[in-house]
């Protein structure tokens, strides 16, 4: 039997192999060098600014801070790309002050009701999953022992190289233990027609536009379109073998509009109360103030981030941790003590206390104006005990007035004058006068107001307790204090606080002395 005809063949295929191999290797190479950009390593260790970390020492942990990046780049004109050397000196500084950056795990944990992670605990996060995550930001999270979560637009991924991620890139940056990755949409980042006019919104929170048949989508249109982008981007995360998302941050870091009670919107809340724990935005459209995480914001189902653009310098971050970190109403015992801490009424220009303290300058001769203590980091403020004395009040002329659980969605004014004092709350977007009891008249008010769980009770000049129950509760209602004064006589003076003072509430609620 003649065998040299096999034997020629399998020769031959060999050589054939030793050929291709070389080929294929270098074209999987290719491949692979397309779907994993290299890293680049990062600088020496960066420079602390001066500063240091925060002086105060805080009773217990405080909830921890979330901040929002985009990318990390060079040579990018967007400003919310920022530097390698930028994203560096900003993790130096929060590690020399001793900020821990936090799991999703962790956050997690602590939005479900469990303790505070730590004294000082960052969560960092980024949306839109840009490569420069994997070229840059990894070895700088690697360089300081950090953590972090990437957002991503799903359908993205792999496109617009080297702009967006690959799944190659994802794969490794999940097996290094830096990063946890969560939900961004899958096609739904962008921007569509609304009305026929062609206005655009988010194609998330916005009903849009159908050309064809000259009409909005119906909100049941709106609720399958919703429910079937956010099911596809959960899998699409999960087919790639990593662990389902648990948080989601809205597209162009919007939220669900002005009108948050309308049908839209709950369907969009109902949504994502279904499939995550909790939405992230950089700014509440709720009536109400900030929404830093806690117990205020876990009501809400929405967290508010510090948002880190490119013009964001490493004192200026470390300012806006220290105040966005919550406190408690044992470290705040003298708020006229801490003007800084103060936000004035966003209609006045002017700024300090002066207008609340008798020592100017005012918005006017007449008119009003207020201020909020420490908005952000007293959201979660619920058993606290204010006294105030008011003094300058003139019959019919001039008022002042101290607002507890500000920014809930139940706070409640105590409005002196020189003969009466009144409680306010506020409903349907505006202040409602719900009660008023007649004082002796003077130019001087001692107020009390004990927020003691579902309920507070306020006492003016040691008089018989008003108590009045709280409409919302828990989270709902947490919030810390704000002040007001108006003047009505344009020749006349103004009131002003004398003092102010906060301290946590002990025991049964008792009046104060006259």
């Amino acid at each position: 039997m003649n065998r040299s005809g096999p034997g020629r063949m399998i020769l031959g295929l060999l050589a054939l192999t030793l050929v291709c191999v070389p080929f294929y290797g270098a074209w999987h190479w290719n491949e692979f060098r397309r779907q994993v950009t290299a890293q680049e390593a990062p600088g020496p260790r960066g420079a602390v600014p001066a500063g240091g970390p925060p002086s105060e020492r805080r009773a217990g942990n405080p909830a921890p801070v979330v901040l929002a990046y985009h990318d990390v780049g060079r040579a990018s004109d967007s400003r919310y790309t920022v530097t390698p050397e930028s994203f560096d000196a900003q993790l130096a500084a929060l590690a020399s002050a001793g900020y821990r950056t936090l799991s999703t795990d962790e956050f997690v944990a602590y939005l479900d009701g469990g303790p505070a992670p730590g004294p000082r605990s960052v969560f960092l996060t980024f949306d839109d999953g840009a490569h420069g995550l994997w070229v840059h930001a990894d070895r700088i999270l690697a360089k300081y022992r950090m953590r972090a979560a990437a957002f991503l637009i799903t359908r993205s991924v792999g496109s617009h190289r080297p702009y967006y991620l690959s799944w190659d890139e994802i794969g490794r940056m999940a097996r290094s233990g830096r990063w946890d990755f969560e939900n961004h949409t899958r096609d739904l980042h962008r921007r569509e027609a609304v009305d026929a006019a062609g206005h655009t919104s988010s194609a998330f929170t916005g009903r849009l536009w159908l050309p064809d048949e000259n009409r909005r989508e119906t909100a049941e249109e709106y609720r399958r379109r919703i429910e079937d982008d956010l099911d596809r981007s959960v899998t699409d995360i999960t087919r790639h073998g990593l662990p389902s998302p648990r948080l989601f941050a809205y597209p162009f870091s919007e939220s669900q509009g002005p009108d948050s009670a309308s049908p839209t919107n709950q369907l969009l809340r109902k949504a994502l109360a279904e499939r995550f724990v909790t939405a992230l935005t950089n700014g509440s459209d709720r009536p109400v103030r900030p929404l830093p995480a806690g117990r205020r914001a876990a009501a809400a189902g929405e967290v508010q981030r510090v948002e880190i653009t490119s013009g964001t310098s490493t004192r200026e971050l470390l300012a806006a941790v220290e105040r966005w970190t919550s406190v408690s109403p044992a470290e705040c015992p003298d708020p006229l003590g801490r003007p800084r801490l103060w936000r004035r009424d966003e209609r006045s220009r002017a700024d300090g206390l002066g207008a609340f303290t008798g020592t100017g300058p005012y918005p006017g001769p007449s008119g009003y104006t207020a201020a909020a203590y420490r908005p952000t980091s007293s959201a979660d403020w619920s058993d606290y005990t204010v006294d105030a004395r008011v003094e300058g009040l003139r019959e019919s002329a001039n008022s002042a007035g101290l607002i507890t659980r500000d920014g809930s969605l139940d706070p409640l004014e105590v409005s002196v004058s020189f003969s009466y004092v009144r409680l306010r709350e506020y409903r349907g977007g505006r202040w409602r006068e719900i009660g008023r009891r007649t004082l002796t008249d003077a130019a001087g008010h001692h107020v009390r107001i004990t927020v003691d769980g579902d309920r507070t009770v306020v006492v003016v000049d040691g008089g018989a307790p008003i108590e009045r129950a709280a409409r919302a509760t828990g989270g709902d209602a947490t919030g810390g204090i704000a002040v007001s004064v108006r003047n009505a006589d344009p020749r006349g003076a103004w009131p002003r606080f004398e003092s102010l003072t906060v301290r946590p509430r002990t025991g049964a609620v008792a009046a104060p002395e006259r």
